[in-house]
Parts: structure tokens; sequence; C-alpha cells
């Protein structure tokens, strides 16, 4: 008789679990059934149906254009392939910023026809209300500080944020803020790995870094930069754990020769 191993879900409390006993959170992008998948077979604690879709799924500069109702398209394929990850899925921008009230039937919507475990929103003392607001319904809540990409036009730049003293102590304030509203969790972007291990330090929620250095409880990249599928996007920050981009160029390029030349299909390959 074969004994069933049940799967053990990863939760919100499992990563509070985590930072307590010193283990690193491990976190990626995901936007579709097939990689989500892979992805969650392979033991990743949590997936992040990222805005980031809106560049690498979608080809726009900024993740400024993607809707909620795409987001929500990219979460259900996610979540139907999804049994062990935590899935957090992005707020997009203009579905929750000044305004409570969108903030929650944005957040509602993600839950409900998506079917996520979690949402995150970008930003601090701004959208504090907001944060406040969709904890009320029961949804839990990712925060993010630091580089905060639909603030990008604000910035004017991608560069590493927070490495003035007032910009560093308005981040820390934020950080407490956002914990004392109830988030379960935080990304900081792209910020000084000092200040990062800072917050991550004083702070009981886990804090999950891009471009953050190695003091913070665990990591996030975007699937498609380690992959290497993408291969203009070079940040100090980014690991390519494969150059996929050659080598699908070159799978592609030879069965195209294989067509031309009449090897493919070979007996083996027809009825």
């Amino acid at each position: 008789m074969s004994v069933h191993k049940e799967i053990r879900k990863v939760t919100t409390h499992t990563l509070q679990e985590m930072k307590y006993s010193g283990q690193k959170i491990s976190m990626l992008t995901a936007y579709d059934y097939s990689m989500a998948r892979i992805l969650d077979a392979s033991g990743i604690e949590v997936l992040l149906v990222g805005d980031s879709a809106s560049n690498v799924m979608a080809g726009h500069e900024t993740t400024l254009p993607i809707t909620l109702d795409q987001m929500i398209y990219h979460a259900s394929s996610v979540i139907r392939a999804v049994k062990r990850a935590l899935v957090v899925v992005d707020l997009p921008f203009g579905s929750y910023q000044g305004n409570t009230k969108a903030a929650l039937s944005s957040a509602i919507r993600i839950m409900k026809q998506a079917e996520a475990h979690a949402v995150k929103l970008e930003g601090g003392a701004e959208v504090v209300e907001s944060v406040k607001r969709i904890l009320s319904a029961g949804i839990p809540v990712m925060g993010h500080l630091g580089l905060t990409p639909q603030s990008i036009y604000k910035f004017g730049t991608y560069e590493v944020r927070a490495k003035e003293e007032a910009e560093a102590k308005k981040l820390k304030q934020d950080a407490l803020l956002l914990q004392e509203a109830g988030c379960f969790a935080l990304v900081l972007e792209k910020v000084p790995a000092q200040l990062a291990g800072e917050v991550a330090r004083s702070l009981q929620i886990p804090v999950i870094g891009i471009g953050a250095g190695n003091q913070v409880d665990g990591q996030v990249l975007v699937t498609h930069d380690m992959l290497g599928i993408t291969f203009e996007f070079k940040p100090r920050f980014l690991r390519r754990y494969l150059d996929l981009h050659t080598s699908i160029t070159e799978a592609i390029q030879q069965y195209i020769s294989d067509i031309k030349s009449g090897d493919f299909p070979n007996t083996h390959e027809q009825y």
C-alpha cells in the first residue's frame, strides 16, 4: 500500500516561522500555468504574480499599463498550477492609490476571481490606510518599499534608493508603519545592503530583498531574468542561473534546419 505524502502548504504563518528559525525564504515571479507548475514542484516557498508581467509578458517599458483584469488572468493561471507555494499577487498601478475603497475592491476581486492567497502593494505612509482596509477584510498584505517601480516617473530613474539619510529614515519609518498596520511580510527593492539588514533586524515580519543584499530574510528575482530568457537587463543584483535565450534560439534554429533538410519528421515520427 503506497502512503500518500501530504503536501504541506506554505502559508503566511510558515514564513513567520522561517524568519524566527533563521531559515531563508525563496521567492520567484510566475505569470502562467506551465512555468508555475515547474516552480512550485521545485520547492519554491513564494510565487509572486508580479506586475512585472507588464514588462516580461506584454513588452511594456514600465509596470504601469497592466490592468487589474490582466493581473487576475495571470494570477488565476498560476493558482491552477500550484499545490504548495504561497501565491502573492501585485495590485497594479491605479487600483489602490489614493482610494481605500477602490483598494479593497481590487484586493477582493483578486482573492475571489483568481483565488489568490495574498496581495502586494507599493508604498509606505501614503498607502497605509489602504493596507488597513484590505486587512480588515481578512486579506493578507505584503508591503513593498525602496525602489517602487509603479512610481518610476516620480523617481525618474531605476537607481538604488535610500542612499541619503532622509530617505533612509523614511524607509525605516514606513517599514515599521506597514508592520504595525498588519502586513505579513515586506519586499525591499534596490536599497543598500546595510540599511536592508537594519530594517530586517528591526522587524518581526520577514523582509524579502531584491538588490538589497544578504542580510534580509529571503530573496526574490524575476524568473525570466534568472533563467536568462531576458538578456538585455543586467543589474548587479541579478544572478543568471541559465542562459535559456541562447539554448532556445539554438533549438529553434535546429528545428528550422531539420524541416528544411527533410530530416524532420523521420520515419519514426510519422504514422
